[in-house]
């Protein structure tokens, strides 16, 4: 048992001063420190500088940790043009980028403070570096491949892949599934993918609406998408519309990336649903796509998050990063409000829609907490602050346990 006493403790709602925290793996009390000392009279006291924040550590809900060997490799400006460079330079970016690179990438999301994250995984290389990564860990087995004549050979190594995830046995890794895109995988895979997902109660994510080029293929097979498909997979039309895709994750909600082009009748579903999206500004700036509407989520009640995509469309891997940048993207929505709500898509938000015990300072909660050092008494506008000020993260505590 430990007790930490900072000057101020970041809740979801509300900011609490002069209260010390008990903790081991969950937040056990939070009470003033001489409360808690004569209830825990064996408990570490852990004493912090002055002006000192805690508040719960960033959940990032969506990174590539295998491509992230890129910095200039790729074309940025257009999607097509972007998923061309992909392709043309995926096998020297894979095998450039070994478990040293991985684990740097790794490294970097801990000390911008991110404590969990969400690894999208598409051939298993990330495995043994995310099983010995610090954080929490939602790993994405993700699936591929529209071509109805690899469905068997696709799924089996979706299934090995999967299985491999399923025997790391250490607290905070999830193994999870991962559709890659309503474009991409055929509806035999989604529906044999789904069917484990939910048998098995595995959480779920896909890409969804990225750019105008799927919007345009899932609508007509056409537009940028019909001469890639036809010269690469000598395939004329979409294997589903989006309705037909939506339409699979009935009654389970699940985490759709991106969702830049959905129209009225998808987000109705997306509603309904109780799917979240995952709002990746950078990445859909670098890819020439559009500006997700969050009022139009917001009118209908659909949940968001925040994430920051992998380095194959991004420089950095940085929550604090990824969500000044969106603050600075809608500069429609009312600053303060939408500031707070930019912090609780990388806690709280982003916990539950991932099924998590952890993204608030609250009793019972995973100890999963940041520690920042303020310049001085903070005021009404301290989400602002946290979010355009890079304040040092002195002190990092993953499940208890003091990583940094």
């Amino acid at each position: 048992m430990q007790i930490i006493s900072p000057n101020y403790i970041l809740t979801p709602n509300k900011l609490l001063s002069n209260l010390s925290i008990a903790f081991d793996k969950k937040i056990k009390k939070i009470a003033p420190l001489d409360k808690l000392k004569k209830e825990f009279p064996n408990a570490k006291i852990i004493t912090l500088k002055n002006n000192s924040l805690i508040m719960p550590g960033l959940i990032n809900a969506h990174v590539h940790i295998e491509f992230s060997a890129n910095k200039t490799s790729l074309s940025y400006g257009d999607f097509m043009n972007w998923l061309y460079s992909v392709i043309e330079n995926r096998e020297e970016l894979i095998s450039e980028c070994k478990e040293e690179c991985m684990k740097k990438a790794i490294d970097s999301m801990l000390e911008s403070g991110i404590t969990t994250f969400g690894a999208i995984s598409s051939h298993g290389m990330d495995l043994k570096i995310c099983e010995e990564a610090k954080q929490n860990v939602i790993y994405f087995n993700e699936l591929i491949g529209s071509q109805a004549t690899m469905a068997d050979a696709l799924f089996e190594d979706f299934l090995s892949r999967l299985d491999a995830s399923k025997s790391v046995k250490r607290d905070g890794f999830h193994p999870a599934v991962a559709i890659h895109s309503p474009y991409s995988v055929h509806p035999v895979l989604i529906k044999k993918a789904l069917k484990i997902a939910k048998k098995e109660k595995l959480k779920l994510t896909a890409h969804f609406m990225e750019s105008q080029a799927e919007r345009n293929w899932l609508d007509n097979s056409d537009g940028d998408f019909k001469e890639f498909f036809k010269e690469l997979l000598k395939q004329n039309n979409n294997v589903s519309d989006s309705k037909e895709f939506l339409e699979h994750f009935n009654g389970t909600p699940t985490l759709l990336t991106h969702a830049v082009n959905t129209n009225e009748s998808e987000r109705q579903t997306i509603s309904i649903s109780e799917h979240t999206i995952i709002h990746c500004p950078i990445s859909n700036r670098l890819l020439g796509n559009k500006i997700l509407n969050i009022k139009e989520l917001d009118d209908k009640n659909i949940k968001w998050v925040v994430a920051t995509d992998g380095l194959s469309s991004n420089y950095k891997l940085d929550l604090f990063e990824e969500i000044k940048m969106s603050l600075f993207m809608h500069s429609d929505a009312p600053l303060l409000e939408f500031a707070k709500a930019l912090l609780k898509s990388v806690t709280v938000n982003a916990a539950d829609a991932l099924g998590l015990n952890t993204g608030e300072i609250v009793e019972g909660k995973n100890a999963d907490m940041l520690v920042l050092e303020l310049d001085k008494e903070p005021n009404d506008e301290l989400e602002i602050h946290l979010i355009i000020h890079r304040y040092n993260i002195s002190n990092i505590y993953i499940r208890g346990k003091k990583v940094k």
